[in-house]
């Protein structure tokens, strides 16, 4: 297994949207493609409280490559995103990282 760390920093006072289209639109067009995720968090203490941090799991990187793809070149995923930006734009930036654990942690 190896795992996605990815990072959304917001533009000030859209955190709000973007919670709102994962949570509508972005979920259930992973569930289509079979993107899984390990967890989402928003930011309580640390540089910016305007960040959603979550994580998927990934059986390798040619897994991810076909997923994501897909996903991302998915016209239903297209209309979502452009729905959800009609007040204007929600991102700031997006950080990635893929990450593989340890052979001592407790996620595998």
């Amino acid at each position: 297994m190896i795992y996605e760390m990815r990072v959304y920093r917001c533009l000030p006072g859209r955190l709000p949207a973007l919670l709102d289209r994962f949570e509508k639109a972005t979920l259930k067009l992973w569930d289509k493609h079979g993107i899984r995720q390990a967890g989402f968090f928003t930011t309580l203490i640390g540089a910016s409280n305007q960040e959603l941090t979550y994580f998927l799991v990934w059986e390798s990187l040619a897994e991810r490559e076909t997923k994501w793809t897909a996903f991302a070149t998915d016209p239903d995923w297209t209309a979502a995103r452009t729905k959800s930006e009609a007040d204007g734009q929600i991102t700031e930036n997006i950080v990635s990282q893929i990450l593989a654990p340890t052979a001592f942690s407790a996620v595998k």
